[in-house]
């Protein structure tokens, strides 16, 4: 039994097939779909990108500590408005030369901005101890933050590294152990966040100027770092744990 024309003429053909424009090689077979996720099977950056993405590199590192090094350093050897003019200086241009280098700001930015409100406070009220209450403050508000996070099972260090890592996916709330894991970093943060800035409000109350300024250095970013470090270090161990097979 033989097909007629114009049943020859529906049966697709393997070959190149003829169109207005010309030869047209025939559309590939089996042409896999596109995943319906991007981000499904995106691997976790590695640790030294995420490291340098949160500090900025050892030059956002060095650039958000010069202007608490020039104010305390020009407030041993000077008086408050040229520390705070000069620690201001230096601000604006470590922002300024980032800007003209095309190079991202928000470090500097972030740095700037802190800066700036410290430096207004002791300009205000003329005690050069003022320019490091607003990070007291800061880090106070943070610390209970976190615990209270901790306390209801909405741990910010959770949501924090959902943002910043995971693309904004939030699959960890559905893993018990994740939820865990990021519950302890969270306590563990709030613990260390309120010991250093605890050592820095007593200094501020005992009117010790030049020691909270070398304190605001010595527990800055040193903690922040080593907090960091052993938080990606901790998730990554976790989500890379083979998952246990049960016997049967």
């Amino acid at each position: 039994m033989t097909a007629g024309r114009g049943e020859l003429d529906d049966v697709p053909t393997a070959g190149p097939q003829r169109t207005a424009q010309g030869w047209a090689d025939p559309p590939p077979a089996n042409r896999p779909q596109e995943a319906d996720d991007p981000l499904a099977d995106e691997p976790l950056p590695s640790l030294a990108e995420q490291m340098a993405d949160q500090l900025g590199g050892w030059r956002g590192l060095a650039e958000s500590s010069v202007p608490v090094v020039v104010f305390v350093l020009a407030n041993i050897v000077g008086e408050l408005r040229p520390a705070v003019i000069a620690s201001v200086s230096v601000a604006l241009l470590i922002a300024g030369l980032r800007l003209a280098q095309r190079r991202p700001v928000r470090h500097a930015l972030n740095g700037l901005f802190g800066i700036a409100i410290g430096a207004a406070i002791a300009w205000r009220t003329g005690d050069e101890r003022d320019f490091y209450l607003p990070g007291i403050l800061y880090g106070i508000g943070y610390g209970i933050a976190l615990l209270i996070s901790a306390a209801i099972r909405q741990p910010l260090v959770g949501w924090i590294w959902s943002v910043l890592v995971a693309g904004g996916r939030s699959e960890w709330r559905q893993d018990p152990k994740l939820v865990r894991t990021f519950t302890g970093l969270t306590v563990l943060w709030g613990v260390v966040w309120l010991a250093k800035v605890g050592v820095q409000a007593g200094l501020y109350l005992a009117h010790q100027d030049t020691a909270l300024g070398v304190a605001r250095l010595v527990l800055g970013y040193p903690p922040y770092v080593l907090l960091l470090l052993f938080t990606v270090w901790t998730v990554r161990r976790v989500t890379q744990e083979p998952e246990a097979v049960p016997s049967t």
